[in-house]
């Protein structure tokens, strides 16, 4: 309810009061039952409030009913989740993909919406103008959602074509990923000298983006910082921030920053690793840096139980390097670049086995020259080539490479 309510002032709300409820199922026309819902509707004719908001998803009749019974916009919080995400996004790739999640959250809920949407008519093969409007509504969200789609898939080429150019330079790449405010852009302006906008309200960084840092050796290094991750995130959304959230999932090792001040340290970061799984990016190697240390206060040792603390909680398979750090005054940065200095892989060395045709021979000369080849065997399309190749190397022709079952 907390996490809640810190949403709800994200998006400018002023709350009223809070209510819980605890119950062995869900009820299916409500949600939360009958003697809820008239306890709610007395406390929302005493305070007459504009919205009430549910933590748990609605479906769309139990929407149209909370409303009826309450007298009240009623939305879940999916919906201010989108709301949150409309108001913060700036670039053209995110404004298109908060507006394809929010034209998926409101297409199976348009039925129903005030007398309009009745149905008027009598008799076979006659529409009330309610239907015949429902039918137009739905007709222009599908071709805005095709639309939005066809833009998206513009910027995602754009974007992959930016990364892809990234890769072929050898510079590995590191991901902050984290829980929704805990001080991954104040981290990364720290790190790198950007000027990303940084905030206490939830969600305020949505937009991806990637600098060089220079590590301790000298090693030139891309940093991308990454939308926050939060518990119950919409699946809408994950589907929508599919791109944005490559940046992850292409990511040579991934930089988990956890509020080490939060009280719910623990469960936030538990959270961050479904995400994780669920985006297929588990398998990272991944390094925690314990953040807001300044907030935690006491010594060294006393730090270093916390962090054993925190990682224990997650559990005893979860296993990473950690760092005890505040990005908003610098201290421990200095350790925490030292110690990615250390584990990211200089440039590891693999073997494979490619495919190339034969308009793109340069590849083969390419491999000759840059890897060690040690089979290689010409086809009608191309040529077979098996190599150990270094990852560098290996990003700018990944595209030819051949499942190990092939």
């Amino acid at each position: 309810m907390e996490e809640l309510a810190s949403l709800a002032s994200s998006a400018g709300a002023e709350i009223l009061s809070s209510t819980l409820q605890s119950r062995p199922n869900v009820e299916a026309a409500t949600l939360v039952g009958s003697g809820k819902v008239e306890e709610l509707a007395l406390q929302v004719k005493a305070l007459d409030p504009d919205l009430v908001i549910f933590d748990r998803e609605l479906t769309p009749t139990q929407q149209r009913n909370l409303e009826r019974e309450l007298d009240c916009r009623v939305i879940d919080r999916t919906q201010l989740i989108l709301d949150i995400f409309a108001r913060r996004a700036r670039t053209r790739e995110g404004q298109l993909q908060v507006e394809l999640a929010q034209l998926n959250y409101l297409l199976p809920r348009l039925a129903g919406r005030g007398i309009m949407m009745s149905r008027l008519g009598g008799g076979i093969g006659t529409r009330g103008p309610g239907e015949t409007q429902l039918e137009t509504d739905r007709r222009r969200i599908y071709r805005r959602i095709r639309k939005v789609e066809k833009n998206l898939e513009s910027v995602r080429a754009s974007r992959g074509v930016q990364r892809r150019q990234r890769q072929s330079v050898p510079l590995a790449t590191v991901a902050l990923v984290g829980y929704t405010n805990a001080g991954k852009s104040t981290l990364f302006n720290r790190m790198t000298g950007a000027e990303v906008l940084t905030d206490a309200k939830m969600f305020a960084t949505l937009d991806p983006t990637v600098r060089v840092i220079t590590l301790p050796s000298h090693r030139r290094v891309l940093l991308s910082d990454t939308v926050g991750f939060i518990r119950n995130l919409p699946t809408t959304l994950v589907e929508a921030f599919r791109a944005t959230l490559e940046e992850v999932t292409e990511a040579t090792l991934l930089l988990h920053v956890v509020d080490a001040s939060s009280p719910k340290a623990i469960g936030e970061t538990a959270h961050v690793l479904k995400v994780l799984s669920e985006i297929g990016a588990s398998a990272k190697p991944q390094m925690v840096a314990f953040n807001k240390f300044d907030l935690v206060g006491g010594s060294a040792e006393d730090r270093e139980s916390v962090c054993r603390r925190l990682i224990e909680g997650v559990g005893s398979d979860f296993q990473a390097r950690t760092a005890a750090i505040s990005a908003r005054s610098g201290e421990g940065c200095d350790q925490l670049l030292a110690t990615l200095d250390e584990i990211l892989p200089a440039d590891p060395v693999c073997s494979v086995r490619l495919r190339i045709p034969m308009d793109a021979m340069a590849a083969v000369d390419l491999l000759h020259r840059q890897a060690k080849v040690t089979s290689l065997a010409y086809t009608e399309d191309g040529c077979l080539v098996e190599a150990d190749v270094a990852e560098s190397l290996l990003r700018r022709l990944r595209q030819y490479v051949l499942d190990p079952s092939q």
